[in-house]
Order: C-alpha cells, then sequence, then structure tokens
C-alpha cells in the first residue's frame, strides 16, 4: 500500500516512500463548456441545528408511532365476574359499546329471563328447576359468544361465577365460549354492593343477606391470579377503561 497520494500534509513520511510530484489540472477539451458549480440547495447555508431535536417517542431522526394502548382492534372472549350489584351488566354493555371494533354484550340474567312460561325465579327458593334454567342460559350464552368469536365479532358475557365451584363455574364458561376465554372479576366493597342492589327492582333484587353471602363468596377470587378491579370510587366509564387495561395485560400474560 502506497500512502502520502495526492501530497496532503501528514501522510508521507520522508525516507520510506517516493514522493509523487504533483499532477498540473487537466484543461479541458477544446469546444467543451466548462462546467459551472453546481447551485447550492435552498437553506444549504442554514445551521444543522435548524431541525427541532428527535422527541422522546423519537428512534433517531424517525418518529415512532404512539403506542396503542388497552386492547385495540383485538378480537376477545371476555367474562365478566361479579356479585349481584357490582355493576356487570351496566360495565359490560359500556365496554362492548364504545370499542372501536364489532363487540357484542350477551347478559346471562337477559337470556335467562327469556323463559316465560314456567320461569324458576331463585328468589322464591333455589331448586332443580332454578339450577337448570341457570345451566341452559350459560350454555346458550356461550354458543352465542361462539357464533360470533367466528364471525370475527368480539363477546363479553356477565355471570356470578364462584371460585369454589370451578368445575360448573369457569372451567363450564371455558368449555362453553373456549380456552381463549378472558375472566376479570369486578369486586367493589360490600357497602357498595348493598347500595346497589338496593336500588334494584323486580326479580333481580336479592335480599341483604344474600347479597353479603354471595359477596363474601367471590373474596375467594383474590390469590386466584385473575384480574380484579375494584370499581367501589369509579363511576362506568372509568370501570370500563380499567376493564380494557385488564384485558390488554391478560393478553400478554394470561393469568388463567
Amino acid at each position: 500500500m502506497q500512502q502520502g497520494v495526492g501530497g496532503g500534509a501528514g501522510w508521507g513520511q520522508p525516507g520510506h516512500h517516493a514522493a509523487v510530484p504533483p499532477q498540473p489540472p487537466v484543461p479541458p477539451a477544446q469546444g467543451w463548456p466548462v462546467p459551472a458549480p453546481p447551485a447550492a440547495p435552498p437553506h444549504a447555508h442554514a445551521p444543522r441545528h435548524a431541525s427541532p431535536p428527535p422527541g422522546p417517542e423519537a428512534t433517531g431522526h424517525i418518529p415512532l408511532p404512539p403506542a396503542a394502548s388497552g386492547t385495540g382492534g383485538a378480537t376477545l372472549a371476555v367474562l365478566l365476574i361479579g356479585p349481584a350489584g357490582a355493576g356487570k351488566t351496566t360495565v359490560a354493555r359500556h365496554w362492548a359499546s364504545t370499542r372501536s371494533v364489532p363487540t357484542a354484550h350477551v347478559s346471562l340474567d337477559d337470556v335467562r329471563e327469556w323463559v316465560c312460561s314456567g320461569f324458576a325465579d331463585p328468589q322464591a327458593g333455589w331448586n332443580d328447576h332454578s339450577e337448570a334454567q341457570y345451566r341452559l342460559a350459560r350454555r346458550t350464552c356461550g354458543f352465542a359468544a361462539r357464533n360470533f368469536l367466528a364471525n370475527g365479532i368480539s363477546c363479553i358475557l356477565d355471570d356470578a361465577v364462584f371460585p369454589d365451584r370451578p368445575v360448573v363455574g369457569l372451567g363450564g364458561w371455558k368449555r362453553h365460549v373456549g380456552p381463549a376465554l378472558l375472566p376479570v372479576v369486578l369486586l367493589p366493597g360490600l357497602e357498595i354492593v348493598l347500595e346497589r342492589n338496593a336500588a334494584r327492582s323486580g326479580n333481580r333484587r336479592l335480599s341483604d343477606e344474600e347479597v353479603a353471602r354471595i359477596h363474601g363468596r367471590m373474596a375467594g377470587w383474590y390469590g386466584s391470579g385473575l384480574p380484579i378491579i375494584d370499581n367501589s370510587d369509579l363511576d362506568v366509564e372509568a370501570t370500563s377503561r380499567a376493564l380494557d387495561e385488564a384485558l390488554a395485560r391478560s393478553l400478554t400474560t394470561p393469568a388463567f
């Protein structure tokens, strides 16, 4: 390798390489015009720091799109669990209606009340008929959810599922809907549940003793690994946002 070509200072080492004499410039050919130097582009003399520095969400000089929040456009099957008076139906309906993709809300109580003649009201006492109608309603809701999902429509169901009955509770829902079902527990304080239940009417209003019993059984979900939302101090919109955030986390790290 030869160094010192071009006579630049500091490149050649005397005594080691022969100096290369400078070459005279080659005159342009006769009749050919001498090209003019290229025109400077606009703002060529502007300082290099004229452009604003990249923001905190940029990599180098390439801005990144904002990160998607919540569940976005994912097709989901959701089971919202909670005691009577937790606000399951209201929150599920609001969450389904505010998503940017088609989402259906299937209410277990609504489906159960499709039975008009011979309806077994559990308020009159739990018996084999009321138990059978609940089982039938859950199975019907599960079939509906699977049909919605098969057509690219998300679905959210709500039910008072007890942690001490895994086979007919959460396990049954997963058999009806599918293993990808995402359960979330909605569990406000007992005083909130009692207050909301008192505002109900018809066969959906339970006695205070029954509400307290159900709420106590629901506390068994703590420690289960399922996401639990205490919406005692949250309105419907805030609870819906908390639900969406919990579902987004469940998509990346399933808890059950």
